[in-house]
């Protein structure tokens, strides 16, 4: 999908790039949250060009198919007139939150924003992601991202593609840089129903599935971005393998940058 926005190949990027990966439990054989976080950063004294594209890849041995979740659908339209709240409860996949940045007078002025993803129609025969972008100061807007749970190149087993609308400020002003995501793939803070004997009872999802045996180096996770200014960037990280004292309890291992 990305390759449409100029991904394929390389160039000299005018923004670094650092992504976190984690996985809430890291319970080896049983469902987990997978947490993932970018943060970009432009040249010296001066706001990154806005990001069009982002593909987030993860290991093939996560079984994203088993996760039990978006097991509902909710429409573009729908998301866009109601937010989340519009959509199924079934179809919620994730939360997490953003933070933008755009030049005014001489300063840099933030602008934060809430996450939250649903599954969204299926396209092309890929599974079809939602990223609602609520934000509120300085500028009020609400956005929907779409994206794709796509195939990817060994070693990886898949990734999430979502392109990235350019965000206004006011008229003539300039564009929003999102410099900052923060998210959740997983049952962390999702609650599910189902209909048992006529009556409808919460659950928790199982999460996506994590092997049984650890890859020897960890979980590694990879990241490209492509920005406005036709320049593009990579970055990569791994969550460790448990310790046998650590794997039974569940305790969150985060990420280490390659």
């Amino acid at each position: 999908m990305l390759s449409a926005l100029g991904l394929a190949g390389s160039a000299g990027a005018n923004q670094s790039v650092k992504l976190t990966a984690t996985l809430t439990p890291e319970r080896l054989g049983r469902g987990t949250t997978v947490g993932f976080a970018f943060e970009i950063s432009g040249p010296p004294n001066r706001v990154p060009a806005p990001l069009v594209g982002v593909e987030l890849s993860y290991p093939s041995n996560l079984g994203f198919a088993l996760s039990g979740l978006g097991l509902a659908t909710c429409q573009p339209a729908t998301l866009a007139e109601l937010g989340p709240k519009g959509c199924p409860p079934n179809s919620h996949m994730g939360t997490g939150s953003a933070v933008g940045q755009l030049a005014a007078e001489g300063t840099t002025v933030p602008e934060q924003a809430q996450v939250a993803i649903v599954r969204g129609p299926t396209r092309e025969g890929h599974l079809g992601l939602l990223f609602y972008v609520n934000g509120s100061e300085p500028v009020r807007a609400q956005l929907v991202f779409p994206g794709l749970l796509v195939p990817a190149s060994p070693p990886f087993g898949g990734a999430v593609s979502l392109a990235v609308p350019l965000i206004p400020s006011w008229p003539e002003g300039p564009n929003v840089a999102l410099v900052q995501l923060r998210s959740t793939l997983g049952p962390e803070h999702l609650t599910y129903y189902h209909d048992v004997d006529g009556k409808t009872l919460p659950y928790k999802p199982q999460g996506i599935l994590l092997p049984r045996l650890c890859p020897r180096a960890g979980f590694a996770f990879a990241a490209a971005f492509a920005f406005a200014d036709g320049s593009r960037a990579r970055a990569s990280s791994i969550v460790p393998c448990p310790s046998p004292s650590r794997e039974g309890d569940g305790t969150l291992q985060r990420a280490g940058e390659r």
